[in-house]
């Protein structure tokens, strides 16, 4: 008796080992489902000459107007109040780099005096002691 109760106990441990599931049952990559890269192909157009070094690339010939694009969208739509304003302002006489002339260090202005150099420098308040005087 004591024989066939160890025997069935080394049988039910034995079958543990059986068992798919735990350590050895966990997924594995699969190494047979490995692919090649493609081969590099040579490209049909051997007349094609290499580009000079700090040439601009065909597709971005005119890189400024691809730079306003990416900054500011392209041309937005007016409306007409707005079409009508610059039209009445002179929109179509104003010069194109105007902004970047006026923003240039080298530019010309008009000397405005010392008034105006005061008012910007002064302090700022809200304007309870202000005092308006009238030359005579």
């Amino acid at each position: 008796m004591r024989k066939l109760v160890i025997s069935c106990g080394a049988l039910a441990l034995l079958s543990a080992c059986g068992s798919s599931s735990g350590v050895f049952g966990r997924d594995r990559p699969d190494e047979f489902a490995v692919s090649r890269a493609a081969p590099l192909v040579v490209p049909p157009d051997f007349a094609l000459a290499p580009p000079a070094p700090g040439a601009p690339r065909p597709q971005e010939a005119d890189s400024s107007t691809q730079a306003l694009q990416a900054m500011f969208g392209g041309q937005a739509q007016r409306s007409p109040l707005e079409t009508s304003t610059g039209t009445q302002a002179g929109a179509a006489r104003a010069q194109p780099g105007i902004r970047s002339d006026a923003g240039d260090p080298d530019t010309v202005v008009v000397d405005k005096g010392s008034v105006t150099r005061d008012i910007i420098a002064a302090p700022e308040g809200d304007g309870s002691e202000a005092r308006a005087s009238t030359p005579q």
